[in-house]
């Protein structure tokens, strides 16, 4: 892991990261923006979803009662679909991140520990 690599000077030097300047910098800025424009439209398609399935299944007694095949019904289909959902939107996340946030977090990362080591490098030959 990337953390697992850092020497004891750049760890101490990243303890004086100015992580507020790091929150307001372009590339972290850019960074969120990425993140909410896949999770806030999923998780409002997903609650649409999931509420729908809750009221079909308070108000609609009838149409969720209808058999589909054998003594499965209409609410055990879309019973099943919300577990198939939660698994495919976790699927498509997973890739999502690891193409799109994934490179970025790293490219942020790497930048505040190359300025650490150059910071504990200039630190130790001030000593």
């Amino acid at each position: 892991m990337g953390n697992d690599a850092l020497s004891a000077d750049t760890s101490t030097a990243l303890a004086d990261v100015d992580y507020p300047a790091i929150q307001q910098s372009p590339e972290f800025q850019t960074l969120r923006r990425t993140h909410r424009n896949f999770v806030f439209p999923v998780l409002a398609a997903c609650l649409v979803w999931y509420f729908a399935y809750v009221l079909l299944a308070s108000y609609a007694h009838d149409f969720m009662s209808t058999p589909v095949f054998g003594s499965v019904n209409v609410a055990m289909v879309l019973g099943l679909a919300q577990v198939v959902t939660t698994f495919a939107v976790t699927t498509w996340y997973v890739r999502y991140a690891n193409k799109r946030l994934d490179p970025l977090a790293t490219e942020i990362r790497e930048g505040i520990e190359a300025d650490a080591a150059a910071a504990s490098d200039t630190e130790g030959a001030n000593r």
